[in-house]
C-alpha cells in the first residue's frame, strides 16, 4: 500500500492506496476550488472534502465501477466529474464475486530479528498453552442467576480489590453532602485517576475477578442455549482462566450436564477447579451465594500460587478487531495492526480475524491466500449462508456501515470492509473456524462472527484470543471479561479527545512521521508488554468486561 513507503515528516495532502485505485483519499480537510497535486496530476476540487473522504480522479458515468485496495468497492449512480466528493447519493455498494481457485499465494514474510529469542512472561497452564492473565471466572448457565452474579461481583470486587467505583461513591458522598448544607453542587467535579485498591490486592497474581452475566439459557430455541453452551465451555477452558465458578437455577434449557459434556469435548483434560451451584438444591439463596463466595475464596488462595514466568511470542493468540471505524482504520491503525499480524505468524504464534460481514469484497484475496481447499470452501459457505441469511431478513451486508462510519468516510460496506481486512496482514490463512471453534493452528486463522464489536471480541476469545488489538478512529470503550482489549487510534485527534481509552496511537502514519512497518513493531513491543502484565490496557482497568453471546441470528 502506498502509505507504507512514506517517509517521516512527510505528509502528502492525498492519498492513492493502490495504483489501480480511481479516487484518492484526503489526509486533511481540503477547500472546493483547490487545486490538488498529485503524482504530476493536478485535481480541481469541486466540494469541500474532509479529511478521510474520498474524490474521484476522473470523469465518471452511471455504472462505472469505482475501486479502492485495488478491488471494486461501489458503483456509480450518475455522472460526476473529476474533483467531485464521494457521497452516499453518488455511489452504491458493490463488491467483487468471488470464487475458489487452487492455493498459488507466495508470501515475503517481514524480518523478524529485532524479536527472535524475545519472551513474555505469562501464565503457564497444564496443557501447554500461556494465559498473558490470570483471572477467576463466574458463569451463569441461565439469567436467572444474574442478580446473584451482581451480588457476588459487588462484594468480591469491593473486598478484594477489583473495584474501580470508589472514586465514584466518594463524588456521590460528597455531592449528598453538598445537597444536605444547602452548598451549590455545580463546582463539585470527580478525580480523574480510576487507578484506585490496585496495590491493596491480597491475590497479587489473581488479575481479575470476572462475571459472565448474559441473557440467554432458556426461552428462545434449544438451539440458542447449545451455541451458549459451547461459548461457555470456551470460556472456562481459555487460557487466561485460573478456576470457574458456575451458578444454575435448575430448571433452563441449559442444563449443567449439558455445560459439562461441551467443557469435556472441547478439552478431555480440563483439570481447573470447578465449582458448580445450582439454586433449586440449595437451602436459599442466601446460602448458595455464601457458599460460592466461600468456596470461590479457596480457590483464589491456590490459582495466587501461579506466577508469571518467560513463555516464547509464538505462544501468543492474538485477535485483531476494529469498531468505530473511519475512513483512516484501512490506511494506518489496519495496516499496522496487520504488520504486526505477519510478525507474528513469522514468529509462530496465532492471529485470528473474524467479522466476516466485515470481509464483504475482500474475500477472494482471502480465499486466495488460504492454504488448504476445504478451509477456503468452508469461507466461501460461511460467508454465502450468512449474507444469504442476512438478505432473507431484509437486510445485506451492505448495510454493514454506521451512521458513523459514513459520516467519517465509509461509504460502502466494501470500503470498509477491505480497509477491516487489512488487519489480518498478508500471510498465509492457516483455518477457517466456525463461531466457538478453538483455533489448533499456529498462523493466521479466520473466525466467523458477526461485525458488532462485542459479539466479535465475544468470539474471538472464545477461539483462544489471548490479546485482542482493537483499532478505532471514532473511539469505543469495548473490553472482554478474560481478554485484555488493547485499543489502537487511527487518528491523533481521537488519541487527544479520548485518551482515557487509548492505549495506542496510529496518528503518527497519517502524519508522516512514522511508517506502517515502524508502528507495527511498535504495537507489538505493546503487546508483549500487556503479555507480560507490565502494562494494564484501558479497558482492563476500566473494568469494561463486555460480553454478548451471538445467536446465530442476522447480526452485522
Amino acid at each position: 500500500m502506498a502509505l507504507a513507503g512514506l517517509g517521516k515528516r512527510n505528509k502528502p495532502q492525498v492519498l492513492k492506496i493502490h495504483p489501480k485505485d480511481n479516487v484518492l483519499v484526503a489526509l486533511c480537510d481540503l477547500k472546493a476550488g483547490e487545486k490538488v497535486e498529485y503524482q504530476g496530476t493536478s485535481y480541481l476540487l469541486l466540494e469541500d472534502v474532509q479529511a478521510k473522504h474520498k474524490f474521484y480522479m476522473t470523469d465518471m458515468n452511471a455504472g462505472d465501477e469505482v475501486l479502492m485496495y485495488g478491488t471494486l468497492v461501489g458503483k456509480v449512480q450518475y455522472s460526476l466529474q473529476a474533483g467531485a466528493l464521494m457521497t452516499t447519493d453518488n455511489l452504491k455498494h458493490a463488491a467483487a464475486p468471488y470464487q475458489y481457485r487452487p492455493y498459488n499465494y507466495s508470501w515475503t514474510a517481514p524480518d523478524v530479528s529485532k524479536f527472535e529469542g524475545r519472551t513474555f512472561n505469562g501464565y503457564h497452564r497444564a496443557d501447554g498453552r500461556v494465559g498473558t492473565a490470570n483471572y477467576w471466572l463466574f458463569i451463569p448457565t441461565v439469567f436467572c442467576e444474574n442478580r446473584n452474579l451482581d451480588v457476588i461481583r459487588e462484594t468480591l470486587h469491593n473486598e478484594l480489590g477489583y473495584a474501580v467505583t470508589a472514586k465514584y461513591k466518594a463524588y456521590a458522598q460528597e455531592l449528598i453532602a453538598a445537597f444536605k448544607n444547602g452548598t451549590d453542587i455545580s463546582s463539585l467535579t470527580a478525580p480523574a485517576s480510576f487507578e484506585e485498591h490496585r496495590n491493596e490486592r491480597p491475590f497479587k497474581n489473581i488479575d481479575g475477578i470476572k462475571f459472565l452475566n448474559h441473557q440467554g439459557g432458556c426461552g428462545g430455541i434449544r438451539q440458542d442455549a447449545a451455541v451458549l453452551s459451547k461459548l461457555l465451555a470456551a470460556y472456562a477452558d481459555h487460557p487466561n482462566v485460573a478456576g470457574v465458578t458456575v451458578l444454575s437455577l435448575g430448571c433452563q434449557n441449559l442444563q449443567v450436564q449439558d455445560f459439562r459434556n461441551d467443557l469435556q469435548e472441547r478439552n478431555p483434560d480440563f483439570d481447573k477447579p470447578l465449582y458448580i451451584f445450582e439454586q433449586q438444591q440449595s437451602q436459599s439463596e442466601e446460602h448458595m451465594i455464601a457458599e460460592a463466595i466461600r468456596k470461590t475464596f479457596e480457590g483464589l488462595v491456590e490459582a495466587n500460587k501461579i506466577e508469571r514466568s518467560p513463555a516464547p511470542l509464538s505462544k501468543l493468540n492474538i485477535g485483531v478487531k476494529c469498531g468505530g471505524s473511519d475512513g483512516f482504520s484501512g490506511i494506518s491503525a489496519n495496516p499496522a495492526v496487520g504488520y504486526t499480524s505477519d510478525l507474528l505468524v513469522t514468529l509462530g504464534a496465532t492471529v485470528l480475524l473474524a467479522e466476516f460481514p466485515e470481509l464483504c469484497g475482500a474475500e477472494q484475496n482471502l480465499i486466495d491466500r488460504t492454504k488448504e481447499e476445504g478451509a477456503a470452501k468452508k469461507f466461501i459457505h460461511l460467508m454465502r449462508a450468512y449474507s444469504e441469511a442476512a438478505e432473507h431478513a431484509g437486510s445485506g451486508f451492505h448495510m454493514n456501515p454506521s451512521p458513523g462510519n459514513i459520516k467519517d468516510g465509509l461509504i460502502t460496506d466494501a470500503i470498509k470492509s477491505n480497509g477491516a481486512a487489512k488487519k489480518g496482514g498478508t500471510s498465509p490463512v492457516e483455518d477457517v473456524l466456525d463461531y466457538t471453534e478453538p483455533a489448533t493452528k499456529v498462523g493466521l486463522n479466520l473466525v466467523c462472527t458477526p461485525g458488532n464489536d462485542v459479539e466479535a471480541t465475544t468470539g474471538k476469545a472464545a477461539s483462544g484470543a489471548t490479546l485482542i488489538l482493537f483499532t478505532t478512529g471514532l473511539g469505543t470503550p469495548t473490553g472482554n471479561p478474560v481478554c485484555p482489549v488493547i485499543k489502537v487510534a487511527t487518528n491523533n485527534a481521537l488519541t487527544k479527545r479520548m485518551g482515557d481509552i487509548i492505549d495506542i496511537n496510529t496518528g503518527p502514519v497519517i502524519e508522516g512521521e512514522k511508517t506502517i512497518e515502524e508502528m507495527g513493531a511498535d504495537i507489538l513491543e505493546y503487546c508483549i508488554r500487556a503479555a507480560s502484565g507490565e502494562v494494564i490496557p484501558k479497558s482492563v482497568l476500566l473494568n469494561q468486561d463486555d460480553f454478548i453471546p451471538w445467536k446465530r441470528g442476522v447480526s452485522l
